[in-house]
């Protein structure tokens, strides 16, 4: 049978689905069912989503950012927007997603580019800092909820390190 076409998209779909109600694609639709699956590393497998309290609808999302020490590239654009589009994505489906992605700002690689060009570590950072977030706008992506730098919390790290050895 031809559906119509006068319906939206979505009222057609929940409309097909009525009769599908306990079927995963149609919990999917309506928004009672799967919200997103990702390979768990921990697991080694993919797993559903599920927020740690659901009650509170609250995630946390980390996600490890560059190394500033020269302009991003189409690897860093892929990544980057795969998160923006998984961190607009929980947001859609009403979680507070607090979005952070830091950037490592001090590294061999920032100290080497340096004293190539003459410059103190932090002008390298700093310039492509911004040339990174002058990027990730071209590209339409959202600015996580925290953008930590590396060497704003070394004391934390060293900290952190001493606690597991």
């Amino acid at each position: 049978a031809r559906r119509s076409t006068t319906r939206s998209a979505p009222s057609a779909l929940c409309s097909t689905l009525a009769g599908e109600a306990e079927t995963s694609r149609a919990r999917e639709a309506t928004g009672t069912g799967p919200q997103v699956v990702l390979y768990n590393t921990k697991a080694r497998k993919k797993q559903e989503f599920e927020a740690r309290d659901p009650q509170t609808r609250s995630v946390t999302m980390y996600v490890c950012g560059v190394t500033v020490y020269d302009f991003s590239h189409i690897g860093h654009a892929r990544v980057y927007t795969v998160f923006d589009v998984l961190y607009r994505f929980l947001r859609w489906r009403g979680y507070d997603v607090v979005y952070c992605r830091n950037f490592t700002d001090i590294d061999d690689k920032i100290i080497k580019r340096a004293q190539e060009v003459g410059q103190d570590c932090n002008a390298i950072t700093d310039k492509f800092i911004d040339e990174f977030h002058t990027d990730m706008a071209s590209l339409g992506n959202l600015s996580p909820t925290l953008e930590p730098r590396a060497t704003e919390h070394i004391d934390a790290m060293i900290e952190q390190i001493s606690r597991i050895i």
